[in-house]
């Protein structure tokens, strides 16, 4: 019998994603979606490509309506999903779309987000290093409470960790420049996401380190292995293509460490990894290459006369970078394949 699923926020752009994605997955049934200003409205009207849930209402986002599931995703703005996590103490599996539940440190919440301050549950980026040679994944078998990644902290923690966990990078120099899609800041209406406000033009948003994301790349960097302080430059631009992240991450040469070290030191991390893929020599990725894929590519250079390796990463923000994750991790802890529900293999053109 498949496991009954609820996802609230399923009107907007990552509840949407998640919905596309478990659609096709073969262990789920998915029996309840939920929103706040747009309950009592088909799913069809906020979602119309989802043409095999046209039966489905969206239903009030109230505990009472989302506990009784085997499985409950919570695709919300932060701070809003903190509210549900006694509500649905008996729910076999909640995991969590956004922020609230992803920092260990609540300076790092104030600082960042602000408000009450939750525990932190199992962070969901399986292929992440996390000391020894060991990967978060061995973290989320059975996890019953899974805190999906920020789209934008993932892509940068896992094109850096191998260098950090083989220590053949400076993690105290670390700078990141993201063009990213507008679908990342969700479907609330905001001028400067109009389509007038970003097509024919690149703008750059919450820079010198104020961005959200930032204390989560630490906390991953942290968890990896880096020794000392960790110093991040992280600076995301908007760019008009609806969806996808092109990460561009460099960080200083660690002494007397060869080209072939370094290399070795990403490919080892990731040569098993269906999800996440290091391309070859010389080869770099686009967004384009991974939409509608739970896939990460990454290409890797090393920049001898700056002394800086260079790692640039393609995500595709709702896919990988948001529900793919999520339903990946929500594999793990049931026991199933890893890859049920889940595609390598992108749209184009």
């Amino acid at each position: 019998m498949p496991l009954s699923v609820a996802v609230s926020g399923a009107s907007g752009y990552a509840g949407g994603e998640i919905l596309r994605l478990l659609a096709a997955h073969p262990d789920v049934e998915i029996r309840t979606v939920t929103a706040h200003s747009n309950a009592g409205q088909p799913l069809v009207d906020h979602q119309p490509h989802l043409r095999s849930l046209r039966h489905l209402t969206l239903q009030p986002s109230t505990p009472e309506v989302l506990a009784g599931h085997d499985i409950v995703f919570l695709a919300l703005p932060h701070g809003q999903s903190g509210q549900y996590t006694d509500a649905l103490a008996e729910t076999s599996l909640v995991i969590d779309a956004g922020a609230d539940h992803r920092l260990t440190s609540s300076a790092d919440w104030d600082a960042f987000y602000g408000g009450e301050f939750h525990e932190p549950w199992t962070y969901g980026v399986p292929e992440l290093l996390i000391g020894d040679g060991a990967k978060q994944r061995g973290k989320l078998v059975g996890a019953s409470r899974i805190a999906a990644p920020g789209c934008n902290a993932s892509t940068v923690a896992l094109s850096l960790a191998p260098g950090v966990a083989a220590g053949v990078i400076d993690a105290s120099d670390i700078v990141s420049v993201l063009a990213v899609g507008p679908s990342g800041a969700g479907k609330s209406l905001k001028t400067n996401l109009l389509a007038a406000e970003i097509l024919g033009s690149a703008n750059p948003y919450a820079i010198g380190g104020t961005h959200r994301h930032i204390p989560e790349i630490r906390q991953a960097l942290r968890g990896a292995g880096a020794a000392g302080d960790i110093r991040i430059s992280f600076t995301p631009v908007l760019v008009p293509m609806s969806r996808g992240i092109l990460a561009t991450s460099t960080a200083p040469i660690a002494d007397g460490v060869t080209d072939a070290q370094i290399r070795e030191a990403w490919e080892s991390a990731y040569a098993d990894e269906t999800f996440v893929q290091l391309l070859p020599e010389g080869s770099f990725p686009r967004t384009a290459d991974v939409t509608g894929a739970s896939t990460a590519l990454m290409g890797l250079a090393i920049d001898r006369a700056a002394g800086r390796v260079v790692v640039v990463t393609a995500v595709d923000n709702l896919a990988k970078g948001t529900a793919g994750a999520a339903i990946q991790s929500m594999n793990i802890a049931l026991g199933l394949a890893e890859t049920t529900g889940l595609t390598v293999n992108g749209v184009a053109p």
